[in-house]
């Protein structure tokens, strides 16, 4: 750490610190010249020249302007700047900033080169090209830790899988899976060049390399002080409008190769072979995907194609359970009973609300009871236990996968701490104090104490003000269904063309429906709000390092979804149908609304219906945003180039007019992801075919995040991770409380345990255990007990006693409307339930996580051999460069120090 701190200090980070001696340290990276030689060359515009740019020699009309390069057709353009240069009041300014900019860009060792507005398609844009000689290259690869190529690696590759033949249709050819070979790398060095292995300057660094570190120099250097304020960093210019955009270019179009031989074309392979969704079915080329948009991008993808490979065994044994349910449908006495007109049809229920509802049969319920069936059945339980597991096994078995990723990719050694060095330009910017570092021993910039205690308060009171007003919505949406329950049931009663439909679409179930839309409509507008507030807020706390950022941004956004989504299916899950007190004795909200009763079957069923509107709902709508918004967007912006020939529409216009990937944009996909993880982890009981449809949509989700990508953004920066982040804490907790939350469903919402006291304590019949159990559960209440005002307006038949679900005592027991012994016997087995079904799911998770160790055991082994091999590598190099000093008569090389040497490598090879 302290190397790298050193580093810093020879680099342009001191340029944003440093007040007094900005061009000092920049002119220590520009490439060394021959005298009288401009530092960029015969083409590249000046910084000047940019603004006003002169007339090239080159005849730009007989060059194709479908180029990743510099007119002279070898210097590679690793970024470009675009602007307007707009007349108004503020022109000036900008033109000054730009000037600053540019002109500390090539002190910095940056190359320019401009193509003036009357070049572009429009007429008014700029573009600035940005190549990265190999003197820079060189200097911030050392700073960044970049690990680099020192010898071909010689490990034998792993066993042949046996069933390699039958997974061989889903296989991608060996040269798009595996683009280059394997080697062994080590960090770089400027003082070691001879030890790795560059065969060409201009290909050694990947282009996403290059990107990375002309990104590391644009958002760290200074253009100039304002308001006594040092100013650096193309965001704050892209924010102000200096800059319009800037990014690194694709390297070709994605729907054919590009014409230069010295181009690889990846992103027409990842098109052809990943962005298409007729290549569902197949493997996904991660190495190629690591290599184009860098590790940040490429670990996403891993992960989401191993959730979706794991999705495909839970779908299969929900889709078992939902089957299990639609065969025994016909033999579930529970809805035989419902439906028999001798049995539910003589069962005379209570209103479902005061005075405007009616009695009502208990067989205008029969299709929806035996729908109910479907999930709520002894599958549930199984299905529910299955899912306490299977979600160890996929976090297990990711660890595992991530683990062979690091080494594959050459991350083992990549720690966070390495980006604790690496400051936000933010931060650096508007954190004036400053003291020493502990670590690395410089004066760097921190924010005091009591302005943090500040910040946080502030985002904290946002944060809860938000989350209440999510609560606030709910209630709102729970006041909906009570309100239009009795208009609802009016409106069936009364209207002769819903009759054909009642029994299916009842009164509970049409207002569950359009709760459940409006509630999901509601959702969507608070999301839309809230998303822009995080942001806001997580930028006032100005954290110090991007992971922090991140990481607070990523707590934010998750407190305030899972709220969102959540809410209404706890509602109905746990809340729903158990505090409703009994005819003539009802709770009311608020004084006023009476509180939703289940239906007789019970509420599992609504739960269901609420889960999958809004987990189908928000899958749609997110489909439509990632993929339907971008195309129509880039259609509009392109519509009148399509007119133009290819050679007047250049490669960085080409570019300029897609959309912006953004660095919140992985962040977005992990949490609709994580989202999705939470709907088939905490209420799959509830819904075993969620599985199925999470698999369906993540299939399309794969290939419309891909072609996205590839065809409709600009290409990202790429960047560097080990791992998913904190969202592996988040699954991790989630896993944990879906044993709970399941636990509670099958207990407390779905009819599975008081079905099964019946059977084994309250049965009547010996040769039909079940029978009985509908007019078992249902309590009598006398109609002339209703309190004045609260009974029905009718009573056209005159019943004289109605039903309702509950465990009571009769109007003539000593103890009226008390509850019943079997409702204590009920409760004690649902509690008895939730303890053993937790403690066992989590005896079993706990055993799965410490029978599955988190690294493979070859991965283990090729770490330390690689580890071993690089380390015998680097000191036979310093042997042989302490030979040469001493056959040199260097006077510094003592024969203790070549003693020195060779004990280190004997220690190294015993090691």
């Amino acid at each position: 750490m302290n190397r790298l701190g050193k580093k810093a200090n020879e680099t342009l980070i001191e340029m944003a610190l440093s007040a007094d001696d900005d061009i000092a340290v920049l002119t220590k990276f520009t490439p060394s010249q021959s005298e009288g030689e401009e530092c960029n060359g015969p083409e590249t515009i000046s910084t000047a020249g940019s603004e006003i740019p002169s007339s090239s020699e080159i005849d730009k009309r007989h060059q194709s302007k479908d180029s990743i390069f510099f007119r002279d057709g070898v210097r590679r353009i690793d970024f470009v700047l675009s602007y307007v240069d707009d007349l108004n009041k503020e022109w000036e300014k900008k033109l000054e900033r730009r000037k600053e900019f540019e002109s500390n860009l090539q002190k910095a060792g940056l190359e320019l080169e401009t193509e003036d507005k009357k070049e572009s398609e429009d007429g008014k844009i700029f573009f600035v090209k940005i190549h990265a000689p190999w003197e820079v290259l060189i200097t911030y690869a050392e700073v960044l830790n970049i690990k680099v190529p020192i010898r071909e690696n010689d490990i034998p590759p792993m066993v042949e899988n046996p069933l390699d033949c039958v997974l061989f249709p889903l296989r991608l050819p060996e040269k798009v899976m595996h683009p280059e070979p394997d080697y062994f790398t080590a960090p770089f060095s400027k003082d070691k060049q001879e030890l790795y292995l560059i065969n060409d300057e201009s290909t050694f660094f990947s282009p996403s390399m290059r990107n990375r570190i002309v990104n590391y120099i644009l958002t760290r250097c200074p253009y100039g002080t304002e308001e006594g304020k040092k100013k650096f960093g193309i965001k704050r210019l892209l924010n102000n409008g200096t800059y319009t955009a800037a990014y690194p270019l694709h390297d070709c179009q994605y729907w054919k190769k590009a014409s230069d031989p010295n181009c690889d074309s990846e992103r027409y392979t990842l098109y052809m072979e990943w962005a298409r969704f007729l290549r569902f079915y197949k493997e996904q080329p991660l190495v190629l995907i690591r290599k184009y948009y860098g590790e940040k991008i490429g670990i996403y993808f891993a992960w989401l194609g191993f959730y979706t490979e794991m999705l495909f065994l839970a779908a299969v044994v929900g889709l078992i359970c939902f089957l299990y349910g639609l065969f025994t449908m016909d033999e579930n006495m529970s809805s035989k009973e419902i439906c028999d007109p001798a049995i539910g049809g003589e069962i005379i229920m209570c209103p479902l609300c005061d005075r405007d509802c009616e009695y009502w049969r208990l067989n205008t319920t029969c299709e929806s009871s035996q729908y109910s069936h479907l999930f709520d059945n002894v599958a549930t339980l199984f299905f529910a236990i299955f899912m306490g597991i299977w979600v160890t096994l996929f976090l297990e078995f990711w660890k595992r996968r991530q683990a062979r990723l690091k080494y594959e990719w050459d991350l083992v050694d990549f720690e966070e701490e390495q980006q604790q060095l690496q400051l936000r330009p933010e931060y650096e910017a508007k954190c004036t104090q400053k003291k020493k570092n502990p670590v690395t021993q410089e004066m760097e910039p921190y924010l005091p104490l009591t302005s943090q205690a500040v910040r946080f308060c502030i985002s904290g009171a946002t944060v809860l003000f938000w989350v209440s007003l999510i609560i606030a919505s709910m209630i709102a949406v729970i006041v909906y269904r009570l309100a239009v329950y009795a208009a609802f049931a009016s409106l069936m009663e009364n209207t002769q063309t819903l009759q054909p439909i009642s029994g299916v679409l009842t009164p509970q179930l049409a207002t569950s429906v359009t709760a459940s839309c409006l509630n999901f409509v509601i959702i969507m507008i608070l999301n839309f709000f809230y998303e822009r507030i995080a942001i806001w807020i997580t930028d006032m706390e100005i954290p110090r390092t991007h992971m922090e950022y991140e990481n607070r941004l990523t707590m934010k956004m998750f407190l305030f979804q899972f709220v969102n989504y959540y809410s209404s299916c706890f509602y109905v899950a746990f809340f729903k149908g158990k505090f409703v007190g009994y005819p003539g004795a009802y709770t009311y909200m608020f004084n006023r609304w009476r509180n939703e009763e289940c239906d007789p079957a019970g509420c599992l069923i609504e739960l269901t219906t609420q889960l999958t509107i809004v987990m189908a709902g928000k899958q749609i709508w997110g489909n439509i945003q990632e993929a339907i918004v971008p195309w129509i967007c880039n259609w509009w912006g392109r519509r009148k180039a399509r007119n133009n020939p290819e050679n007047l529409y250049s490669r960085w216009e080409q570019d300029h007019d897609l959309q912006t990937f953004g660095a919140l944009g992985l962040f977005y996909e992990y949490l609709e992801m994580v989202i999705q993880f939470g709907f088939i982890t905490l209420f799959v009981a509830s819904f075993p075919l969620a599985p199925l449809l999470a698999l369906m949509n993540n299939i399309l989700e794969i290939r419309v995040d891909s072609w996205k990508l590839t065809t409709q953004y600009r290409r990202p920066v790429a960047a560097k991770a080990h791992s998913i982040g904190v969202w592996q804490e988040i699954l991790n907790g989630m896993a944990i409380l879906s044993v709970v939350t399941n636990a509670f469903i099958v207990a407390f919402t779905s009819d599975m345990i008081p079905r099964l006291v019946y059977y084994y304590a309250y049965f009547e019949n010996e040769h039909s255990p079940m029978s009985g159990y509908i007019n078992n559960s249902l309590s009598v209440f006398l109609i002339s007990d209703f309190p004045k005002g609260n009974e029905p307006k009718e009573n056209p038949e005159d019943f004289v006693i109605c039903r309702y679900r509950d465990y009571r005592y009769p109007p003539d027991h000593e103890k009226k409307y008390m509850h019943t012994m079997q409702f204590w016997h009920i409760l004690a087995a649902k509690l008895a339930f939730i303890i053993i079904m937790e403690h066992v799911v989590f005896i079993v998770k706990f055993f799965v996580a410490w029978m599955i160790p988190d690294v493979p055991a070859d991965v283990k082994a090729k770490i330390k051999r690689e580890k071993y091999l690089t380390q015998k590598i680097l000191h036979e190099y310093e042997l042989e460069k302490l030979k040469e000093r001493l056959c040199q008569g260097d006077t510094r090389a003592t024969e203790k120090e070549f003693i020195a040497t060779e004990g280190r490598m004997e220690l190294s090879r015993a090691m």
